[in-house]
């Protein structure tokens, strides 16, 4: 890993902050990606509660487990958008078997049906989660076309850019989101794919 690919230098001190057990550290550490966190179990999981109780379960292992952060597989943002992924997938995952097997279905049909859900929840999680990691730029330029539905010319104008810089952006935020069913493409975090 090359000097410019490291990890910001908040990502190491805060996992050494955490390592050292300052609670202080976790309370930045929430402020900071909470949001995310609870956006992306609640994304997932369709349920308020449920993303409640996976933030909760999110920042009680990195309290716990700060040291399962490995600078050197990327920022602790993506590392975080991970492990919530994989914990909301896997309470998904609980929660309907339970429900199937209450419900007497059991059948390899409803294996399948659920494990499309599944799939669904985690290419929804994963879009979500690259809109909100790309660059400033990219975003405002897909809200606009996708939101207000401006074309590239209008979303020049607004952005106050060239038409060319305006399709760049454009095409480039959709190749980024594009990504999104593919959870092995570069920039998926490690461990964001549905078979977590």
């Amino acid at each position: 890993m090359t000097k410019r690919d490291a990890p910001p230098r908040w990502d190491r001190r805060m996992q050494q902050r955490l390592a050292r057990g300052e609670a202080a550290a976790l309370g930045e550490f929430y402020d900071r990606f909470a949001s995310l966190v609870h956006g992306l179990a609640h994304r997932v999981l369709g349920d308020e509660r449920a993303a409640d109780g996976v933030t909760r379960e999110v920042f009680a292992q990195v309290w716990e487990h700060p040291d399962a952060y490995d600078p050197k597989q990327g920022p602790l943002r993506t590392w975080v958008a991970g492990l919530t992924h994989r914990l909301a997938v896997q309470r998904l995952r609980a929660t309907e078997t339970a429900a199937l097997a209450e419900a007497g279905h059991g059948s390899a049909e409803a294996t399948e049906e659920l494990e499309s859900r599944v799939r669904q929840a985690s290419v929804a999680a994963r879009a979500d989660y690259i809109v909100q990691a790309m660059p400033a730029p990219l975003r405002a330029a897909l809200e606009l076309a996708y939101f207000q539905r401006r074309d590239y010319r209008q979303t020049a104008a607004d952005l106050g850019v060239t038409e060319d810089e305006a399709r760049r952006r454009l095409r480039l935020g959709l190749q980024l989101l594009s990504t999104a069913h593919d959870a092995t493409a570069p920039g998926a975090p490690p461990g964001y794919g549905g078979a977590a």
